[in-house]
């Protein structure tokens, strides 16, 4: 097959006029190409006028090899070269006999796809999951964002699916593919119920809705291949003799025998950090970003991306801002989400961190994103005696997010952007409250969100959003409101691991987001098919071993 690269059609296009314009490039008959592979989609906005979206095609083409001959001589107006599929496929197969099998605790991303690939080639994974199945997860959340009661085990954060459930779903990412992971997550996606444009579109995207029915899916494909899961069961401690996982205890009180663990934890679980401290599991403290969610009229965002009279059939614009600040540091958005909502995304009493999350529909009639700034080590280690203290930025997330807890009482606080920037104290306006209550899952409360900061990232975040502006014309504006606080970026915690996967303790296998190893859905899960890889080496190994010993 041939790949074609440039093809350029109006958005509106119907679908015969891939086939057209492939010809008219390849300067060949419509009859003479057969079949048709969408490898890339994306929707060029760069002029109002030409909003277009943009192909990479795979095509089944009569004289193949004269194409690429005319191609690689310079002639001609299409750019095209051989296409060879990339395909994934797990290097191990469960060896037969008695072995330990391998548990792994957490079900985000990381785990889930972990416990796929180990599961499909026979090593009957055990699943922990501190929180609950999907389904029951989603009735928590909800009465939390109404009631304001936290279970704190089963919220935005922990629960079958991850922290990413309660997002937008987006699955773009820039993570390298040679070895064909990205697409293998994305195929398994598919096959649990995922739209088939995910395996294309430059930015795809699933919506909390549509991920509440394929995380389970995902897990009874799990089931079906030989794993198991135990929900609501929580990783208290580990087992090890001679720096060697032996097994895993539990909350309940189990005592799981293995010398397998991945570790795929996730990036809010404080306290199993705090448990691998003490075990002394080599950890790093890492850089990270907090802020604010801002959100805007979606309607607003449509018009300056696209322009006033795009087409409807588009949706919600999405956007990705960077500045440079006059001190030296990076404001920069995180996580848009379009046509979305603000939520509380808290997991501990008495704490208060906010996320955003989109159905699949993006159809709320706003749009936000985080706007966050860069902290290092650096920042925020204010005691010389915590220098070396591995969790020194879980205490600076926490100090953020008691401040915000404090400033909402309890509450989400928002504030209208004007107000955080010029640091005053404001009555909000009727539209501003009524948009706040369209916009923000959970309760809320207007309040001082630029106390919640230490001034300079205030500071850094006012002038960031600022110069965002230019860029988006009312961006600071009235209409723009502000919640605090964004803290959850990423994991403040690298959990290290060498050049088999594991950790200073043999068999344990950090794994994902938590672990310091990835930054989104399809990161993490891809993470955790290269970790089901070195589990599966070493399970594999060891499996070998006993049989020459016996």
């Amino acid at each position: 097959m041939l790949e074609l690269s440039g093809l350029r059609l109006p958005v509106d296009h119907k679908e015969k006029s891939l086939r057209e314009k492939a010809a008219r490039l390849l300067s060949i008959p419509v009859k003479d190409i057969g079949e048709i592979r969408i490898l890339r989609r994306s929707l060029e906005a760069r002029k109002e006028e030409q909003l277009s979206y943009v192909y990479t095609l795979a095509l089944a083409v009569r004289q193949e090899e004269r194409l690429l001959k005319k191609a690689a001589a310079g002639k001609g107006k299409a750019r095209v070269k051989h296409y060879e599929p990339v395909k994934y496929r797990f290097p191990y197969a469960a060896p037969s006999g008695e072995f330990l099998r391998p548990v792994i605790i957490g079900a985000g991303p990381a785990g889930l796809f972990c416990a796929y690939a180990l599961a499909k080639a026979g090593f009957k994974p055990l699943v922990l999951e501190r929180g609950k199945r999907a389904e029951d997860r989603k009735k928590d959340v909800e009465s939390f964002w109404k009631t304001g009661v936290l279970n704190p085990s089963s919220n935005v954060q922990f629960g079958e699916g991850g922290a990413g459930t309660f997002s937008d779903g987006k699955l773009n990412t820039q993570v390298g593919d040679k070895l064909g992971r990205k697409s293998e997550v994305l195929h398994i996606f598919t096959e649990a119920g995922a739209k088939e444009s995910i395996l294309y579109d430059a930015k795809p995207h699933l919506g909390t809705d549509a991920l509440l029915r394929i995380i389970p899916a995902i897990r009874e494909k799990i089931i079906s291949f030989g794993g198991e899961f135990l929900f609501e069961e929580t990783c208290t401690g580990l087992v090890t003799e001679n720096s060697q996982l032996t097994g895993i205890l539990t909350e309940s009180g189990r005592k799981l025998r293995t010398g397998t663990a991945v570790l795929a934890v996730g990036h809010s679980a404080r306290d199993t950090f705090a448990m691998l401290q003490e075990k002394g599991v080599d950890m790093e403290a890492k850089a990270f970003a907090v802020g604010v969610r801002i959100s805007h009229p979606q309607e607003m965002i449509n018009a300056r991306q696209w322009g006033r009279d795009y087409p409807k059939s588009l949706g919600a614009a999405s956007y990705s801002l960077a500045e440079k600040l006059t001190d030296g540091r990076g404001a920069y958005s995180f996580c848009m989400c379009p046509g979305g909502y603000v939520v509380n995304a808290s997991s501990e009493e008495g704490l208060l961190a906010v996320n955003g999350m989109s159905y699949s529909g993006r159809n709320s009639g706003r749009a936000n994103a985080a706007i966050v700034v860069t902290v290092s080590p650096a920042d925020y280690t204010s005691d010389p005696g915590q220098a070396d203290n591995p969790l020194r930025g879980v205490a600076f997330q926490r100090d953020l997010e008691r401040k915000a807890f404090i400033a909402g009482n309890g509450a989400v606080p928002v504030q209208s952007f004007p107000a955080f920037a010029e640091n005053r104290k404001e009555k909000p306006s009727e539209e501003l409250v009524e948009a706040a209550g369209e916009a923000i899952k959970g309760q809320y409360r207007f309040a001082d969100v630029r106390s919640v900061f230490p001034e300079y990232l205030a500071a850094d975040l006012t002038e960031g959003i600022r110069k965002m502006d230019r860029k988006i014309p009312g961006f600071a504006g009235a209409a723009a409101f502000v919640c605090g606080v964004e803290s959850r970026t990423s994991s403040p915690v690298r959990i290290l691991r060498d050049d088999t996967g594991q950790s200073n303790i043999k068999g344990l296998f950090p794994c994902g987001e938590g672990a310091g190893y990835a930054g989104g859905i399809v990161s993490a899960a891809m993470d955790g098919l290269k970790t089901a890889e070195a589990a599966a080496a070493c399970l594999t190994q060891a499996a070998l071993a006993c049989r020459d010993h016996s």
